[in-house]
């Protein structure tokens, strides 16, 4: 039996062919991946990790960061990647529900992570965003050749933490074929091919710069240019000598405000992607009318990868997320019955396919409850199919937040808020924001005489939660809206403070 994922890609692959450049000027053949993704393969067995053990990864970008995902794949391993603003606090839940074999970090959270890591059993190395550190330290002195270990397409890959309801996060156990079969569906739809360049500007904690852009990229042979984060000015740089670009909302709102943007800038490139939130239809227009590029809107999920995406050729429609991808089966059900409704209506998003996980670690009985006996697994989000086919989606159960394509679920930071001496209560929204697609907005109800402040909040929730997750306003009302049975509105929030973050409107609330 063969390692499924990485025999892919190395069929795949020309060694002297360029993989990634950095914005420092390195540049990385194919070659390099297998050498280093080798010596660090042989890193991990010596520090003890087996087939089937977890490694747990917050570290900034790079690319070693990357090749220590590849690393983990070829050793067998499964591949936890930690969103870099996650806090102690939540750090020691996921090593704890993970059971890691070995940690991760950057030198800087070496001391703090420590203490947590060992009180659960895990070792812990370090890797910089230069490609320093004791785990590669440790690398470089091994071999660059790996007999990489026999996976097959069941076993899994990555463990992606997905944050829950209740305030319990959800591992969600994604398997080799999960990502190999997403990966060459897209390679395919999007027409990747070896001459391609991408600009990758995302984050590799994540569904979307990991697994969509690189695994895309590896996939097809092509290179990509690896920015530690999003830069207006250096993406305009590099669009003459790149072909795509992958982003979130927030990218291309930023590039709607550059003087820089022109069909000129953007004459070499061939395809523009947004996801991981919604793009407002007003930013799609204006992309177009500047570059000449309307930008591909597709659809996916921690737990399924891509689902839908617009056509390649065909109109690309703004506020839908095109159609869903070959080998992908998509239904919208009424949210009470499960039952199809007419297209047209609006219900439950429902898929089925080799690109959805296969459960959640350690939570059978979740599992179970988010899948239908025919294999459709229940995304809660909801949404129609149009007269054309085209999939939009229109809301989100269980009140879900997208902000800057990260997922934030109300609860956890109403679970903080509410611990905070003077406050009563507390209601967490999104609210359209111009620049992160939605803003987390907090609505607070007081106690009588307490004396909060919008900075005595979020002083609080500084070190309790990633930084994306906290409420960019915080807002105090007497009371929150509630229906009959005693269940607070939030539509009617939303509804209230709809315009908080308009220019023209912010001032007025």
């Amino acid at each position: 039996m063969s390692n499924h994922l990485f025999d892919a890609i190395r069929q795949t692959l020309k060694p002297d062919a360029t993989f990634i450049e950095t914005t420092s000027g390195e540049r990385w053949t194919y070659g390099d991946m297998l050498a280093v993704s080798a010596k660090i393969a042989n890193a991990l067995v010596d520090l003890g990790v087996e087939p089937g053990d977890r490694v747990a990864v917050q570290v900034e970008k790079s690319a070693e960061a990357l090749m220590l995902y590849l690393a983990c794949v070829r050793a067998g391993a499964i591949y936890l990647p930690l969103n870099t603003g996650y806090t102690l606090t939540e750090l020691d839940y996921f090593i704890g529900d993970a059971e890691p074999r070995l940690v991760v970090c950057t030198p800087r959270a070496m001391d703090g992570l420590t203490p947590v890591a060992k009180a659960r059993g895990a070792r812990v190395e370090t890797l910089d965003d230069k490609g320093g550190g004791s785990l590669m330290d440790l690398a470089r002195a091994k071999p660059a050749e790996f007999s990489d270990v026999a996976r097959g397409p069941d076993d899994l890959a990555a463990i992606l933490y997905t944050s829950g309801t209740t305030g319990r996060s959800k591992g969600a156990m994604l398997t080799h074929d999960n990502l190999l079969s997403n990966a060459a569906t897209l390679r395919d739809h999007w027409r990747f091919t070896p001459k391609d360049r991408l600009i990758h500007a995302l984050p590799i904690f994540h569904t979307h710069g990991l697994f969509v852009a690189s695994n895309v990229i590896m996939l097809s042979g092509a290179s990509m240019y690896f920015m530690p984060k999003f830069d207006a000015d250096e993406a305009l740089r590099q669009m003459p000598a790149s072909t795509a670009m992958m982003g979130v909302p927030t990218f291309y709102t930023r590039l709607v405000q550059h003087p820089g943007l022109t069909r000129e800038a953007a004459r070499n490139m061939r395809l523009f992607i947004s996801g991981s939130a919604p793009l407002l239809a007003e930013t799609h227009r204006q992309f177009e009318t500047m570059t000449g590029h309307p930008i591909l809107e597709r659809y996916g999920m921690t737990e399924t990868n891509m689902n839908t995406s617009n056509p390649y050729d065909g109109d690309r429609i703004a506020g839908t997320v095109g159609f869903p991808l070959p080998g992908v089966s998509l239904r919208v059900t009424d949210p009470e019955t499960g039952k199809p409704v007419e297209d047209g209506e609006t219900g439950m998003i429902e898929v089925k396919g080799p690109n959805v996980f296969k459960g959640y670690w350690r939570m059978p009985e979740k599992t179970a409850s988010e899948f239908r006996s025919d294999g459709f697994f229940i995304t809660g989000d909801l949404g129609k199919i149009d007269e054309r086919g085209y999939v939009h989606i229109v809301g989100r159960g269980k009140d879900l937040v997208i902000s800057g394509g990260y997922n934030i679920y109300p609860k956890e930071v109403e679970s903080e808020i509410d611990q905070i001496d003077g406050v009563m209560e507390s209601a967490v929204i999104g609210v359209a924001h111009p620049d992160f697609g939605e803003g987390v907005t907090a609505v607070v109800v007081p106690n009588t005489g307490a004396s909060l402040t919008e900075r005595s909040i979020l002083d609080h929730l500084n070190d309790r939660l990633a930084k994306y997750k906290q409420p960019k306003k915080v807002l105090f009302v007497d009371e929150l809206p509630r229906n009959t049975m005693g269940k607070v509105q939030k539509n009617v929030l939303r509804d209230a403070y709809a315009g908080l973050y308009q220019p023209d409107k912010a001032t007025a609330q």
